[in-house]
């Protein structure tokens, strides 16, 4: 087992303010990952970012001229099916070449990294995003996870990621002015399974405001979590999932008001939340799911949905008090998908392979956790 370099290890510490807090950072990667692991999910990313075809995109044509291959659109996210995809399939080539800088497969993933995140490709990614008829492009889904790939290169002490973080400042910085128009003006969240829930995105830019110290946006995001999800109670998770999730509404609100609330008063708010949790060993509750097609791109959410699970559960359980009860139940819940979640990341079938190594990574290597 590896640590990040230049990382070092140290005791939890309770965030008792958290809009000052610092940001949930990497623990050591978990145990049972290493290079051999890791080459596996790099491999995956790589043999999309640069692959264009099939292709999905989400485009608004104002004019004939708007039509063009997602190349030209998109120069620097136009790989792995489908813009999203490709963003956290450059975070994934990032996180692992921090995590394990002299595998073999460093240089393969430096040079598509170097190929794509180049200063005119990401100047036309800007321009693109703040073009007319595009102000819910990838909202929140997709700029969340954009802006967790500008985390990930400000925190890496390496020339080349200095220079590619440079080169994402525009696309950076119109994605945080889109969030920051958007956020006040909904009025509620969505709560499903999918790339529009507004849980899993607040959790991923909070975590960015803070790495970067952005303060107002910390305190934005912070607040609409507390505005969305403080008052919330018995959430149904009994009814989840549904057959095309790779969210959990109910965890993906829990694993933001983690990193929201003090721990002690985040146990108490889950108490309330999610009364279901057993405080009993040996309890068979929240077990994996298994998708019935690997094949078809919407039935496939759910192979991820294990690993989602997994590292939400991981989290939840990280910040409630030792003596907590519930720590037991939440931990092999999340084992047990992890397991399974992992199992399915194969990349035998497109449809899950150009996505699923990424939420692999996420869960593996612990990123988002506090140390």
């Amino acid at each position: 087992m590896r640590r990040l370099r230049g990382v070092k290890p140290f005791i939890f510490a309770l965030i008792l303010i958290p809009l000052i807090s610092a940001a949930p950072e990497e623990k050591d990667t978990a145990q049972g990952f290493d290079e051999k692991a890791a080459e596996r999910f790099a491999k995956l990313a790589l043999a999309c970012v640069e692959k264009e075809y099939p292709n999905k995109i989400s485009h608004v044509l104002n004019s004939d001229k708007d039509v063009a291959p997602p190349r030209k659109l998109t120069p620097a996210f136009y790989g792995c099916y489908d813009w999203h995809s490709s963003v956290h399939g450059h975070w994934l080539l990032v996180r692992l070449l921090r995590t394990f800088p002299n595998a073999s497969f460093a240089r393969a993933a430096r040079d598509a990294l170097r190929k794509s995140l180049t200063a005119e490709n990401l100047k036309q990614e800007a321009a693109y995003i703040r073009g007319e008829g595009r102000a819910s492009f990838e909202r929140p889904y997709g700029l969340a996870w954009l802006l967790q790939l500008c985390t990930e290169l400000r925190e890496w002490d390496d020339d080349q990621a200095r220079e590619m973080a440079a080169n994402l400042r525009p696309l950076e910085d119109a994605a945080v002015e889109r969030l920051e128009n958007w956020l006040p003006k909904l009025s509620h969240p969505v709560r499903i399974g999918e790339h529009d829930q507004t849980a899993f995105g607040l959790g991923l830019m909070l975590d960015y405001a803070r790495s970067t110290k952005n303060d107002s946006f910390a305190r934005l995001v912070a607040g609409s979590a507390r505005k969305f999800f403080f008052s919330d109670k018995d959430c149904p998770i009994n009814y989840e999932p549904s057959g095309e999730d790779f969210l959990s509404p109910c965890l993906a609100e829990a694993d933001v008001m983690r990193r929201v609330l003090p721990s002690y008063e985040f146990g108490r708010w889950l108490k309330f939340f999610l009364p279901q949790i057993p405080t009993m060993k040996n309890v068979d509750w929240l077990k994996p799911v298994t998708s019935p097609d690997p094949s078809d791109p919407k039935l496939a959410h759910l192979d991820g949905l294990n690993l989602s699970r997994a590292w939400m559960l991981e989290g939840i359980a990280s910040v409630i008090l030792p003596s907590d009860l519930r720590r037991n139940a939440l931990s092999t819940a999340a084992e047990e998908h992890r397991r399974a979640g992992l199992a399915a990341v194969t990349g035998e079938h497109y449809e899950g392979g150009h996505w699923l190594g990424s939420f692999a990574v996420y869960l593996t290597t612990q990123r988002g956790f506090k140390k």
